[in-house]
């Protein structure tokens, strides 16, 4: 896996899937508290008037000239949990964004959110 400081140099750069159809541009990185560890990033999708942020998972992801290159396709990241530009993720919706790609979910040993925005 990436340094958190690194993936950070690539925010406003694309985001494409597997097949290097471009999904949107990368907004902001997630990190787990536990291990501080980039897990999550969130990108910028839908109209130019409508945007959202969708979080899809760093596991597997790879850095290119100019994109960072996900594991999962274009359909599963955009139909995944979202949040507003200005919004943020609640606690309650972690478990969400985790379940909506088969990930297991575990709050932190004190009862802590797992994710946090760096």
């Amino acid at each position: 896996m990436f340094e958190a400081e690194d993936i950070r140099e690539w925010r406003g750069h694309d985001v494409i899937d597997y097949d290097r159809h471009k999904i949107g541009v990368l907004e902001a990185l997630y990190v787990d508290t536990a291990t501080d560890q980039p897990v999550f990033a969130t990108v910028t999708v839908g109209l130019p008037t409508r945007h959202r942020l969708v979080f899809v998972p760093l596991r597997a992801a790879a850095v290119g000239p100019g994109y960072l290159k996900i594991a999962y396709d274009k359909k599963q990241v955009k139909d995944a949990p979202s949040i507003g530009t200005d919004g943020e993720l609640l606690a309650e919706d972690e478990k969400a964004v985790f379940a909506h790609y088969g990930l297991a979910y575990q709050m932190g040993a004190g009862g802590e959110r797992r994710l946090a925005r760096r």
